[in-house]
């Protein structure tokens, strides 16, 4: 048995964890062209950094989810991190090795401070006028809260989807922070298509009427019917076809067909449901900064479209990782950040996961997957104790 199945086979939780608070004074200076002063940031950690701070990793999140990475709250036993299968004493990203660090990201709807957090300046909610925030300064945010803890580097940064866009900046932006990147299901930028989704995802949020402007709290409303729309949109994109198929073809809800326009269809009924879900507990504001922040993503363009160009400051080891069922972010999307990283003769590992889950994928139990995970962390932590015995 090798390391990396004795890892998988003693997992367990980091149990009940305790978000924390960071409150920053001094201006972050966004790309708009604006900038941001008393913010917040909520986070939590798990395991313990080591004396000589070269244990923490960074774990970037995705579009829906929090800094609740893993683990429960003592209050809310059900509330399970969002990628606990995946962090934990014994899991890929083992919390006895690593101090792993997870963030609300800024313009957040999870405690950070966005759009719902009152305006110093106006003593309301900031609600339609909060700035319109990028990867560029999530992760320049991201880099104040390292300082906070005391992290001068990261052994490694991992993230999923917009999680793995934010890993790949943290290696352009912050280069000598970065050790390491483990980037999952991700892309260079947005494809046309990618962007037409978003762009209608945020259209059912702007024209519901009780969107006001951004400005629907000064009402005691929410924009529930646009979220919802943008919430099925979304996720139809997160599953493959097989994936639906299997889960739901055309099962009928009721045996019958009513020729009505009510929920006949099994698939109707989850769509629905997943809808209803996400608008009783997201922000419509941040729903709409965090695919522009997506669209927006774009490093090569800078550089005339040369990606290669674009990632030339990283100086991290990499682990690229792709889902062959991914039709949101293909496989040749992940492909085209390795050949770019191979032109400037970077460290990388790649590889391609055989599921049939779409871009949800790297979410879910994929023995392979896990192991391949644990595998490369097996590396970062060998690394890690070479460097701190020198």
């Amino acid at each position: 048995m090798d390391s990396s199945e004795q890892i998988l086979n003693k997992a367990g939780s980091v149990g009940a964890v305790v978000p924390q608070r960071a409150h920053f004074a001094e201006p972050l200076a966004l790309k708009c062209g604006r900038s941001i002063a008393d913010y917040e940031l909520v986070y939590e950690t798990y395991g313990t950094l080591n004396a000589a701070g070269s244990n923490a990793v960074l774990v970037c999140h995705a579009l829906n989810a929090s800094h609740h990475v893993a683990g429960t709250y003592a209050d809310d036993p059900n509330n399970i991190g969002w990628w606990d299968n995946m962090i934990g004493p014994g899991k890929p990203l083992d919390t006895n090795r690593f101090f792993v660090v997870g963030v609300n990201n800024l313009g957040g709807c999870h405690g950070s401070t966005g759009p719902q957090s009152i305006n110093p300046q106006t003593g309301k909610p900031w609600g339609g006028d909060f700035p319109v925030v990028t990867v560029d300064d999530w992760v320049n945010a991201q880099a104040r809260l390292a300082d906070h803890l005391g992290i001068r580097q990261f052994a490694a940064v991992m993230g999923g989807s917009l999680g793995a866009i934010q890993c790949l900046q943290w290696t352009i932006a912050w280069p000598e922070r970065t050790r390491h990147a483990l980037v999952i299901a991700c892309t260079p930028n947005l494809s046309a298509q990618n962007i037409a989704f978003n762009e209608i995802a945020r259209q059912a949020i702007l024209t519901d009427p009780d969107f006001h402007g951004g400005d629907f709290y000064a009402h005691n409303v929410m924009p529930r019917r646009g979220l919802r729309v943008a919430r099925m949109v979304g996720h139809v994109t997160y599953l493959s076809d097989d994936e639906m198929a299997n889960k739901f073809g055309r099962q009928l809800k009721h045996g019958q067909v009513n020729y009505g326009f009510d929920t006949e269809f099994e698939i109707e009924s989850y769509l629905r449901y997943q809808g209803d879900k996400f608008a009783g507990y997201f922000d419509a504001n941040t729903y709409l900064r965090i695919t522009k922040a997506l669209d927006y993503f774009d490093p090569a363009f800078a550089h005339g479209g040369d990606l290669a160009k674009a990632l030339a400051p990283a100086r991290a080891g990499f682990l690229v990782v792709s889902f062959t069922t991914d039709w949101r972010f293909a496989p040749e999307r992940s492909r085209e950040i390795v050949h770019a990283l191979l032109k400037n003769r970077r460290d990388v590992t790649y590889a391609e996961i055989d599921a049939p889950h779409g871009h949800d994928a790297f979410l879910l139990d994929d023995a392979r997957y896990h192991k391949l995970v644990a595998a490369y962390f097996d590396r970062v932590f060998a690394e890690m104790q070479a460097g701190d015995a020198r």
